[in-house]
């Protein structure tokens, strides 16, 4: 499913809604998990999971096309895992 197919199941599922009140909903939604990463906050979703940060430290890394080493800077990257209710969901426990 992609941004503009979650948009458009809203929409049809809550009829009072029009198209772009579904749009302006979900943006809100991604905005807040987006910038509550960035600061480095955990966002729990219950039944569905949880997103976080992880800090990845400096490393020598190595050119695929060259060989040659380079320094990697360190960097924080996203990281997501799955609640429960998702996980026995997937697995057809529910």
């Amino acid at each position: 499913m992609i941004r503009s197919q979650l948009i458009q199941a809203i929409a049809e599922e809550n009829p009072h809604l029009t198209p772009r009140d579904a749009e302006q909903i979900v943006g809100t939604i991604f905005e807040e998990i987006i910038e509550a990463m960035a600061r480095g906050d955990r966002v729990e979703l219950r039944g569905f999971g949880a997103f976080s940060v992880k800090k990845r430290d400096a490393r020598q890394g190595r050119n695929p096309r060259t060989g040659e080493s380079v320094q990697v800077d360190p960097k924080a990257v996203p990281f997501f895992k799955t609640g429960k209710l998702l996980r026995d969901r997937l697995n057809g426990r529910a």
